[in-house]
């Protein structure tokens, strides 16, 4: 893997951590402190909860017969937005390092067979979004 090209998946953590503060304290300001990543967590998080019906109409059409948004897990939801909204939007970013890091971080946050389920997912999804990749 590319060092450049990646970021440290405790980035993405913290891009985890902020989009789930915010789904359970919708009115609370989202801070970003000091951080060498603050710039790429603060674009992921915002680009994510602004583009969020985007991202959600992406997955009912790629993704219909594979995951019911209705009953999925929040923190699992909260991980799959923000990989797709990466996939989407961020293309200076390899799908693969994405992917990969998207399931570090999630080691942190879901059991086994969830991370599992998730990197199904996102391979599915991501070879619709980035064809030529």
């Amino acid at each position: 893997m590319d060092p450049k090209k990646s970021k440290n998946p405790l980035s993405r953590v913290k891009v985890i951590q902020k989009l789930y503060n915010s789904l359970m304290n919708p009115d609370a300001t989202i801070e970003y402190p000091k951080n060498k990543y603050k710039k790429f967590i603060k674009d992921v998080v915002e680009g994510t909860l602004e583009r969020s019906k985007l991202i959600e109409e992406k997955i009912s059409l790629h993704l219909k017969n594979d995951i019911d948004l209705n009953k999925t897990d929040k923190l699992l939801k909260i991980i799959l937005f923000a990989s797709i909204f990466e996939l989407l939007f961020r293309h200076n970013t390899p799908k693969k390092v994405i992917i990969k890091e998207y399931l570090l971080a999630s080691e942190h946050f879901l059991e086994k067979i969830q991370i599992g389920y998730l990197n199904a997912i996102l391979d599915k999804i991501s070879k619709e979004l980035r064809k030529d990749e």
